[in-house]
């Protein structure tokens, strides 16, 4: 199998290289990610100008890694449809700094890369840990996990969404399957104000998480530490 990894953290960071690791497991191995954060970009796309491609070194032996100057949807669109044309068997998007789960999910590079994928016709999985503070998970969790997800092919325009909990490996109660992204409100959002001159006002978002959730749901499963692993359906 020859398997795609991106991500919105950038080409550098560490989820990234992790993901890679595991995905040897299963193929070969080929990154096309972003030269920096990307994070919250959604499934933005390039339009109107050109995407620089850079051949870089990465410290995951056998792996080909490219860095691009767009969004994570672009590396993988570039991945697909020119680099690897009708290559790619399979995308892993992540890992993710931060939970992608209940609303955090439409505003996620991560899971939009994977989203990229499917509209391809292409499987894909995407990975976030609630904090890369707490270590372990990966190797004792992800290869696993994906090797479950591979063995489940999902229908069209789905993906595999995968969450660790931001807690001590020791404190995880283990593996919530088939969590429903939850609906529940999940911020009490607001903007703060600062008046520049007669013209011009500033707003800068304050967020805070209401950590309450129904039943069976991504949001439940890492309040409770439990990773949570779930089908996000993609809207295209």
């Amino acid at each position: 199998m020859n398997i795609l990894i991106t991500n919105d953290d950038g080409i550098n960071s560490p989820g990234i290289m992790k993901l890679a690791e595991a995905a040897k497991n299963f193929g070969n191995v080929f990154v096309v990610a972003p030269d920096g954060q990307r994070s919250c970009i959604s499934h933005c796309f390039t339009y109107g100008r050109a995407i620089t491609l850079r051949k870089v070194d990465f410290p995951v032996k056998d792996v080909e890694a490219y860095s691009c100057d767009g969004t994570p949807a672009d590396a993988v669109r570039i991945a697909v449809t020119k680099l690897y044309e009708n290559e790619i068997d399979y995308v892993f998007a992540g890992i993710n700094d931060g939970y992608n789960i209940s609303k955090d999910i439409q505003y996620s590079g991560t899971v939009a890369a994977a989203m990229e994928a499917v509209s391809f016709g292409i499987q894909a999985i995407a990975v976030s840990q609630g904090s890369y503070e707490f270590k372990g998970y990966a190797d004792k969790y992800l290869v696993s996990i994906i090797d479950e997800c591979i063995k489940k092919p999902l229908g069209k325009n789905k993906i595999w969404n995968i969450n660790f909990p931001a807690c001590a490996i020791e404190d995880c109660k283990g593996i919530m399957r088939d969590t429903n992204v939850s609906t529940d409100t999940f911020y009490d959002d607001g903007y703060s104000e600062k008046v520049i001159d007669e013209k011009t006002t500033e707003y800068s978002i304050i967020t805070r998480r209401i950590w309450k959730a129904e039943k069976g749901s991504d949001l439940e499963a890492i309040i409770k530490n439990y990773i949570s692993v779930g089908v996000v359906t993609n809207i295209g």
